[in-house]
């Protein structure tokens, strides 16, 4: 045990250091990632506003499913183009991974 682990909390201990990566495949990926996130949030406060009682509402079913909902239509979204920020996002950590540090 290391005197760093000792004062890790599990959360802590978990999380995994930043890499650099240097391919375009890896880096478009994680903008994708990055992008359907941020769309996921962007809707979340759209349906805030959004019922689910009434005549053609889900209930409670959707009430319990309706987060894993919105983050599916993020990773869509963003799949098929999204904002246009992840092209945006790859680049610039294309050309801040190539900076010398």
């Amino acid at each position: 045990m290391t005197p760093d682990s000792i004062t890790q909390t599990p959360v802590q201990a978990s999380v995994m250091a930043p890499r650099s990566t240097s391919d375009p495949a890896t880096a478009k990926k994680v903008s994708q990632q990055f992008e359907g996130v941020l769309i996921s949030q962007m809707l979340n406060d759209m349906f805030q506003g959004v019922g689910t009682g009434g005549m053609f509402g889900g209930g409670p079913g959707e009430e319990m499913f309706r987060s894993l909902m919105i983050d599916e239509y993020g990773k869509q979204i963003a799949a098929q183009g999204g904002l246009g920020l992840s092209d945006h996002i790859t680049r610039e950590l294309l050309k801040r991974q190539e900076m010398p540090q």
